[in-house]
């Protein structure tokens, strides 16, 4: 599926080609922290393409000694994508909040559910209001 992107203030704009079917929800601690949000989308690192802006990168070093790189928007933090700080893994992982698709793309697998907040596995009942 062709998708498109953008930061929040829409100075780094973006497109990849995802797998719907590659959606997942990540409860691990990090993408608790560093995104505020835990949907992502994996896609080929070769099939996504800045457009327009300059993603600011920052290298986490998880307990394994595992190095990561997370793309943000310098100008509105907005999340863009992590993956390998040299580039060498086959695949990214773009935050679905970003995407103008994300309407279609629905999660199907959790991870790190060990870390996940027990109110965030079971949304449904509580009430809700269409605007603030």
């Amino acid at each position: 599926m062709h998708v498109t992107g953008h930061c929040y203030c829409q100075k780094i704009k973006f497109e990849a080609e995802a797998d719907p079917a590659a959606v997942l929800v990540c409860h691990c601690t990090d993408c608790q922290e560093l995104t505020g949000s835990t949907y992502r989308v994996v896609v080929a690192a070769k099939d996504l393409k800045i457009l327009s802006g300059t993603p600011k990168v920052w290298i986490k070093t998880a307990e394994s000694g595992r190095q990561k790189a997370h793309a943000f928007c310098a100008d509105c933090g907005s999340p863009i994508y992590s993956g390998a700080p040299d580039g060498s893994l086959a695949a990214v992982t773009l935050r679905v909040g970003t995407l103008d698709q994300r309407r279609e793309l629905e999660p199907h697998k959790q991870i790190w559910t060990r870390s996940a907040l027990p109110w965030a596995l079971d949304l449904h009942e509580l009430p809700g209001n269409e605007k603030q």
